[in-house]
């Protein structure tokens, strides 16, 4: 029987709440499809932890996920640590040190979900964001210079490489032929006149290995907006780190919920653990209360299971998911019920 290493980082705020959702139903498969999941947690891995001591994780926290199959993340960030500090302080080392350079977000409108967009309908939407997860505007680049003084200026440096753009962007265009065959490419090189072009020539270059797929490409400006207009049409789309980040929100949002959206940090390659996390964040607002929705993270850990192998039991999750949102009228509260994280998990449970 084969047996997976798991790493849980529950992190801050209802990070905590929703993975022990996602370990039942992990479970629960596990038992059906023949594997088993052994899980190591790193509770004080947090913002709670960087107050007392100034650091996110230990020195050594990389070299302690190194040996493990995959990593389960709940969320990061809370009132009191400053955003950057707590996301650069754990998950974008996780992220870099493990090239985890795909950021792959599922979009999908399900059945008994009401999109607040008119025309996002269950059954049409279901596309895929494929965003580069380790470089573009997010780089480490820049400085701040002549602090407190008036003429105080910041630099921050957008770092785009042709081995980084080329391997997600081979990602895409295979995960598009696996597909409907079709992929749009984000870019905004009528007014970002170094590194977007620098996008776009490579996007031409890898469609022509690629003539299964049909291709275009949109400024993120009317994207966006066509997101909201036309969701229907898409079916994969590429974005740099900083694009792909907005447009997946705005997806999720599309979708009918945040707290349904689930995201893959991958390292296809598989030299190096990957990363699983629900888009929700850690909703300070609603943590301790017991009404978290779970499904970005089950979903997350749908994802994970297939990742590892086992796309059967991934999908008797995803078909749970719908079966709980389309036959039943239970829901938490972003999604306009009354039940708690335990009460919708033991309902998707049932449906399992």
């Amino acid at each position: 029987m084969t047996n997976h290493r798991i790493a849980l980082i529950p992190g801050d705020g209802i990070g905590a709440e929703v993975l022990p959702p996602a370990q039942q139903v992990l479970d629960v498969l596990g038992r059906r499809h023949g594997f088993t999941l052994s899980y190591t947690s790193y509770d004080d891995w947090s913002c709670e932890r960087y107050l007392r001591e100034g650091a996110m994780m230990p020195a050594d926290g990389i070299d302690q996920l190194r040996d493990k199959d995959a990593i389960l993340l709940g969320a990061v960030g809370y009132p009191g640590v400053p955003d950057h500090v707590s996301l650069w302080g754990l998950l974008i080392p996780i992220r870099r040190s493990f090239r985890q350079y795909v950021n792959l977000r599922p979009i999908r409108v399900f059945e008994g979900i009401d999109s607040p967009v008119r025309g996002a309908r269950a059954g049409d939407v279901d596309f895929v964001v494929v965003r580069e997860n380790v470089e573009g505007e997010y780089s480490e680049v820049g400085g701040r210079l002549n602090r407190g003084f008036p003429d105080e200026m910041a630099v921050q440096e957008a770092v785009f490489t042709r081995a980084g753009v080329t391997r997600v962007l081979d990602y895409a265009f295979e995960l598009a032929a696996q597909r409907g065959g079709r992929l749009t490419s984000a870019t905004k090189s009528n007014g970002i006149v170094h590194t977007m072009p620098f996008w776009d020539q490579l996007v031409a270059d890898r469609a022509a290995e690629f003539p299964q797929v049909a291709w275009d490409q949109e400024h993120i400006d009317a994207l966006a907006a066509k997101f909201v207009l036309e969701p229907a049409r898409f079916d994969v789309v590429v974005a740099s780190n900083l694009f792909g980040d907005i447009l997946s929100d705005l997806a999720a949002a599309v979708a009918g919920s945040i707290g349904i959206a689930p995201a893959a940090n991958l390292n296809p390659e598989r030299e190096f653990p990957s990363m699983f996390e629900p888009v929700h964040g850690s909703a300070p607002d609603i943590a301790g209360q017991g009404i978290a929705n779970p499904l970005g993270a089950i979903w997350s850990a749908a994802m994970m299971l297939g990742h590892l192998g086992h796309p059967a039991a991934a999908k008797d999750i995803t078909d749970a998911i719908a079966s709980v949102l389309a036959k039943t009228d239970v829901r938490t509260r972003d999604l306009g019920g009354a039940a708690t994280t335990a009460e919708f998990t033991d309902k998707l449970l049932g449906l399992l």
